[in-house]
C-alpha cells in the first residue's frame, strides 16, 4: 500500500519485539509520527535512533502489565505529538506445556501482558481515538481462535484478545472508531526463537520441525516474517480498511482453517 501517514501518529506497544519494530519500521516509512513503548528500554532505544532518520520518534520504556504505564504512553501521544490515530498492541509473551504444570506465576505474566496489557493500552488510548476517529489493532494469534494442546495459558490470553476485539468494536462503532484483531501464525521472531530454545529439549531446530509439519503445505511450510504481518497492520489502519472492524484477521497459511488431511 503506497497511501502515506504524514499528520498521523502511532502507538505501537512492544515495538522493540519482532512484529513490534516490523510495524514501526513500516509506518515510519509512510511517514506516520511514532510514539513506541517497551520492556526493554535498550533497544527500545536503539530502534528509536533508527526510526527518528525517517520520522519523529517518542519512546518510553514501560511495562504494560502496570496499567499506570499504559496511560503514561498514551498521555506522551497525547502531549508529545498532539494526538492518537492508531494503537498497535504487540506486546507478547509465551509459555507452553501441561496444563496440570503450569504455575500462578506464568498464568499471571502470560494474560497480564497479552491481555491485561493490551486491554489498558486500549482502555488509555480510547478517549485520544474518539477525537480523531482512529483504529486499534491487536495482535491476537491464530490460537486466539483455535486451541491447540499444552498451550492453555496462552491461547486463554489470545482468546481473550479477540473476544475483547469484537467488543471493544461495537462499543466503539458510535464513535467512528475501529478495533481489528490480527491473528497469525509463528513468525518468525525473536519470541519464536526464544520458544524453541527453552521448549525445544535442547534441539530448536527440531521444534520449528514439529511445529511446521502441523501445517497444510507440509513439505513446502515455512514461517510467516515480521514484515508480512507489519504489511497487513499498516493496510489495516488505512483507508481502504474502513469497513471492518470487528474482525479476526487470520495470517497463518490456513492453519485454524480446520483439519487438514495428510
Amino acid at each position: 500500500m503506497s497511501y502515506g501517514m504524514d499528520g498521523k501518529t502511532v502507538v505501537v506497544s512492544g515495538a522493540a519485539g519482532g512484529i513490534g519494530a516490523a510495524v514501526a519500521r513500516r509506518f515510519a516509512a509512510a511517514g506516520a509520527t511514532l510514539v513506541l513503548g517497551d520492556l526493554n528500554a535498550v533497544s527500545l532505544e536503539v530502534l528509536a535512533g533508527e526510526l527518528a532518520a525517517l520520522t519523529t520518534v517518542h519512546a518510553l520504556a514501560g511495562d504494560v502489565s502496570v496499567p499506570a504505564d499504559c496511560e503514561n504512553l498514551m498521555a506522551m501521544a497525547a502531549a508529545d505529538a498532539g494526538r492518537l490515530d492508531v494503537l498497535v498492541n504487540t506486546a507478547g509473551v509465551w509459555t507452553e506445556g501441561p496444563s496440570d504444570q503450569i504455575t500462578e506465576e506464568e498464568w499471571d505474566m502470560v494474560l497480564g501482558v497479552n491481555l491485561k496489557g493490551t486491554f489498558f493500552c486500549c482502555r488509555y488510548a480510547i478517549p485520544h481515538l474518539k477525537k480523531t476517529e482512529g483504529c486499534i489493532i491487536n495482535l491476537s494469534s491464530d490460537a486466539g481462535v483455535v486451541g491447540t494442546p499444552e498451550t492453555a495459558v496462552y491461547t486463554a490470553s489470545k482468546g481473550g484478545v479477540s473476544l475483547l476485539t469484537k467488543s471493544l468494536a461495537l462499543e466503539l462503532a458510535p464513535f467512528q472508531v475501529r478495533c481489528v484483531a490480527v491473528c497469525p501464525a509463528d513468525v518468525m521472531t525473536p519470541m519464536l526463537e526464544g520458544q524453541a530454545r527453552d521448549y525445544g529439549g535442547g534441539d530448536p531446530e527440531a521444534y520449528f520441525r514439529r511445529l511446521l509439519a502441523s501445517y497444510p503445505q507440509r513439505s513446502k511450510a515455512r514461517f510467516i516474517t515480521p514484515e508480512q504481518v507489519a504489511e497487513l497492520v499498516f493496510y489495516l489502519a488505512g483507508p481502504a480498511a474502513a469497513p471492518i472492524t470487528g474482525a479476526l484477521i487470520s495470517i497463518d497459511y490456513g492453519t485454524s482453517a480446520g483439519y487438514s488431511y495428510e
